[in-house]
Order: C-alpha cells, then sequence, then structure tokens
C-alpha cells in the first residue's frame, strides 16, 4: 500500500512540473521609482537585493524557482508584494499615494517586517539580510523623498482625499 502510495505522489510530483507560473520578468523602467526620486547608488544596491524581487517588475529566480509547488509559492510572494509595493510602477500613483508608501517603507523596515524571514531564512539571500546600518540608510533616504515631496507640493495633495 505504501509503495502505491509513494508511486502516485511521484507521479502527481511529475506532472506539476508541466503548470509553471508566468515569471515576472518584465523589468519595463518607464514608471520605476528612479525616474523621479534620487536613488543613491548604495540604497538602489540595497532595494535591488532585498526588496526589488517581490517589489519590483524584475525578479532574479533562484534555481529552486524551477520546481513545483515552490514555484507557485515564490509566485505568490511577488504577487502578493507587487499588490502592496511595485517600485517599477511607482510614478503612476497619485503623489499621496506615493508619499503613503514611502511612509510604509520607513515602518516595515524599521519594525523589520521587511524583508520577510521567509527570504532571508536557511541562509537564503544572504544579502537581503539587512544590517540595523544598511535599515537607517533606507528608511533616512525614504524620509529625505518624504521632505522632498513636502517641499515640492501642496499639502494637501500628499494627503489622502477625503470621503464624503
Amino acid at each position: 500500500m505504501l509503495k502505491k502510495i509513494l508511486i502516485g505522489l511521484g507521479i502527481v510530483l511529475i506532472i506539476i512540473q508541466f503548470f509553471r507560473p508566468e515569471k515576472n520578468e518584465s523589468n519595463d523602467l518607464t514608471n520605476d521609482i528612479t525616474t523621479k526620486y534620487e536613488v543613491p547608488n548604495d540604497v538602489n544596491h540595497l532595494l535591488q537585493v532585498s526588496c526589488n524581487d517581490c517589489h519590483s517588475n524584475k525578479t532574479e529566480y533562484p534555481w529552486y524557482a524551477n520546481v513545483q509547488p515552490v514555484a507557485w509559492w515564490l509566485n505568490d510572494h511577488v504577487v502578493d508584494g507587487k499588490k502592496h509595493l511595485n517600485f517599477s510602477d511607482f510614478t503612476k500613483l497619485p503623489l499621496f499615494v506615493q508619499n503613503h508608501k514611502f511612509e510604509e517603507v520607513i515602518e516595515m523596515v524599521e519594525e523589520k517586517e521587511m524583508p520577510l524571514p521567509s527570504y532571508t531564512n536557511f541562509g537564503l539571500h544572504l544579502e537581503a539580510n539587512l544590517t540595523d546600518e544598511q535599515r537607517t540608510k533606507i528608511t533616512d533616504w525614504a524620509k529625505a523623498q518624504m521632505n522632498y515631496l513636502k517641499e515640492t507640493y501642496p499639502a494637501d495633495s500628499l494627503k489622502f482625499p477625503k470621503r464624503d
């Protein structure tokens, strides 16, 4: 009986290898955050290694992303991450949303909620394990961008519109 279960499981694992999610590799930079905001090289590097795999239109996939069901799990992370913040589409957002996203970046990085532990556990993505100094670098940059918005645009354009 155990032999039949293992054979059935093996067949299922082989079959699911043919059902792959679409990869996040467009790398369209038309509305990228760097087209409007100054991103210093060191901060850009930190964003690339710690954030962009799930928060941009260009994911660098590890080898195990070619194995099901892991690929589905990774794809879910990428889709969910882009839903919350997509640096590649950042300048498409209204100013008040851009300002709020900078606020969220600060909060998530300071609280060590990002990058997700599942992204950095088991020695995966070692560069994404941010030091306190690197976290400060990212949050200081995001705060500077919020200040830039505050200095450049009217205050009411940076707040969510009131609902009637």
